[in-house]
């Protein structure tokens, strides 16, 4: 399973991948995510662990290959849809 920060760099680069057709540059997932250079190359890292995305050639990141764009479907979280009353009553009550 993917941390959340993890997610957000893929799909920074799915997304930017397809808007720009390039992909960011280690500066700009820095900006983009808020983190610094060794978090952003620690997420690739484990993103390439993972095989979501294939980076042969470390040197630029030009040379990613996306393998899949999001997250497997047996690994997201389980959400509980159970209805629950919450603060449903304000709404029907009052």
């Amino acid at each position: 399973m993917l941390t959340d920060y993890q997610r957000k760099v893929l799909r920074i680069l799915y997304n930017y991948k397809g808007g720009r057709r390039r992909f960011p540059t280690i500066h700009e997932l820095t900006v983009k995510t808020g983190k610094h250079k060794p978090e952003v190359l620690a997420a690739l890292d484990a993103l390439v662990a993972a095989e979501y995305i294939h980076w042969e050639d470390r040197s630029d990141t030009a040379n990613i290959v996306i393998l899949e764009g999001w997250e497997r479907e047996g690994e997201r979280p389980k959400v509980d849809h159970t209805p629950s009353s919450g603060n449903i009553d304000y709404w029907t009550q009052y």
